[in-house]
């Protein structure tokens, strides 16, 4: 009887922490006990991992007359998932003497059916990910999650389908071939777009106004009657941004993996989620006891369309504030503090009172049911929406044409690219760690923006007439900026703020 160990990680948040397994057995009458403040899944472990070793030609540890301690350190940290499994049935063995193990700078990560497979566990990419600066150099992982694992760089990862299969390679008796790391290009890809540019007749402001929010990365108000095209619009959006970067890619397939939402694919185009207004505050901003990414972080890097803007409960409209400024969103519970990203465009959308109509379309609602409706929205929160589009009725002449005139997503995508290339270059040459114009702060204004003399009077005028904050001014200074780098200027000119305050009428 003796003392085994093994090497397995939990996630918190998006950050990974080593889990040494310890195994001890010693003589005495039959337990089989797992301490370390793991969950019920953890504690469940125990009947899975005994019949797993013995479906895979081992004695059952519940068939011994011995004392089984199956210590998860740090103890004081709380664990969650069946993700234990495989390196915890492994450390048995290694202790009953039935195999032996070398475990240093080896990661092994997977839960166990009770025949013995290897079964999919969720948020692996983070880990691996952070595993090389943890000190290893060799994973373990569920044969099912090796798409995901792709994207890891710098480890030899075996995907393995069995405990038998991870014993025989690991005893030098057959070999698993590692995976081969490989780029988003190659990965295979979900078709995302909803819908093309080309598909929506009219409303070509409203389309001029989506290609500025998209190469600047601005959020967006969409106001106007049901019917115009306001979901439609919202839903083409992801079709005019440019694809993730490697970066980014592993950013926000981390994310969705870690939320245990990914899938078979690699996000490697802006994803897009789209909440109902009934939805409740955790599920937006994230929570739970061991906090987990709401819709706002998995919308991270892409688009969060929340259609019916009004409806959405009030703490969940303000919990929108923080997230939309900083642009990551901190979780705090008693059992700690996760930060995740939220590095998204909010696209929202709404009427112009709670029946619909509208005033010029006999409206119905009585002045207080449209004051209630409005308040909803205060004022810090029109402060963080850069761009506001009144979507028109479409004439029935164009819903009926036979072809359409406008332009393919695929040209508009060009022309934001060119644009963000435009800014990156800009933001490299004054030494600021920005990407795109929606994240200037005041001394990113002062260092790189020129502003044309015609331009910074009518700026200061408008600036008055509209009672902007200083947050909405330096707000219309961006938009008129992303104008500019649309239209190849150097400085900010007077058509090009005029445009701008075209996009911060009032609603009517």
């Amino acid at each position: 009887m003796s003392l085994a160990k093994s090497y397995c990680a939990e996630l918190i948040g998006l950050t990974s922490e080593i889990i040494t397994v310890e195994v001890d057995i010693s003589n005495g009458l039959h337990s089989f006990s797992v301490v370390g403040l793991g969950d019920r899944s953890i504690e469940e472990s125990k009947d899975r991992i005994a019949a797993a070793i013995k479906n895979t030609g081992f004695v059952s540890p519940k068939q011994k007359n011995q004392k089984v301690v199956i210590s998860l350190a740090p103890a004081d940290l709380r664990k969650e998932g069946p993700s234990f499994d495989l390196a915890m049935a492994l450390a048995y063995l290694a202790a009953a003497g039935d195999i032996e193990l070398e475990t240093e700078h080896k990661l092994f990560i997977g839960e166990l059916s009770l025949e013995g497979k290897v079964r999919r566990v969720a948020g692996l990419l983070p880990i691996l990910c952070q595993a090389t600066a943890q000190g290893f150099t060799q994973v373990y992982i569920p044969k099912e999650n090796q798409e995901e694992a792709s994207l890891a760089q710098g480890l030899t990862i075996f995907p393995v389908s069995s405990l038998g299969e991870t014993i025989d390679h690991l005893m030098g008796r057959a070999g698993v071939i590692p995976l081969t790391p490989r780029l988003p290009s190659a990965m295979p890809k979900k078709g995302v777009y909803i819908m093309d540019m080309r598909a929506i007749r009219g409303n070509k402001s409203s389309k001029r106004g989506l290609e500025i929010a998209a190469a600047g990365a601005h959020n967006i108000l969409m106001y106007g009657p049901p019917g115009t095209g306001k979901t439609m619009l919202a839903q083409s959006f992801s079709s005019i941004l440019p694809p993730l970067s490697y970066e980014q890619s592993i950013e926000v397939t981390s994310v969705h993996s870690a939320a245990h939402i990914l899938g078979d694919f690699m996000v490697t185009e802006p994803p897009f989620r789209s909440p109902h207004h009934t939805a409740s505050y955790p599920s937006i901003v994230g929570g739970g006891n061991i906090p987990k990414p709401g819709e706002i972080s998995l919308a991270h890097r892409g688009v969060l369309f929340m259609d019916e803007f009004p409806e959405f409960d009030r703490a969940v409209i303000e919990a929108l504030r923080q997230p939309l400024e900083d642009r990551h969103i901190t979780i705090s519970r008693a059992r700690g503090t996760v930060t995740f990203p939220a590095q998204c465009i909010l696209i929202a959308s709404m009427n112009p009172c709670p029946c619909g109509k509208g005033r010029d379309q006999g409206c119905t609602c009585t002045t207080k049911a449209l004051e209630n409706y409005r308040r909803k929205m205060s004022g810090p929160i029109i402060d963080r929406l850069d761009i506001w589009l009144n979507i028109h009725k479409i004439e029935y002449e164009k819903l009926a044409a036979p072809t359409s005139d406008a332009e393919d997503s695929e040209t508009v995508r060009a022309r934001v690219i060119a644009a963000r290339d435009t800014q990156q270059k800009r933001f490299t040459e004054h030494g600021i760690r920005k990407q795109y114009n929606s994240e200037m702060d005041a001394s990113d204004i002062e260092k790189c923006i020129m502003l044309s003399d015609d331009a910074r009077s009518l700026l200061t005028a408008s600036a008055k007439n509209l009672g902007l904050s200083g947050r909405g001014f330096h707000r219309v200074i961006k938009v008129a900026r992303t104008i500019a780098d649309l239209g190849g200027n150097l400085s900010i000119e007077k058509e090009h703020v005029l445009e701008t305050l075209q996009y911060r009428q009032k609603i009517n």
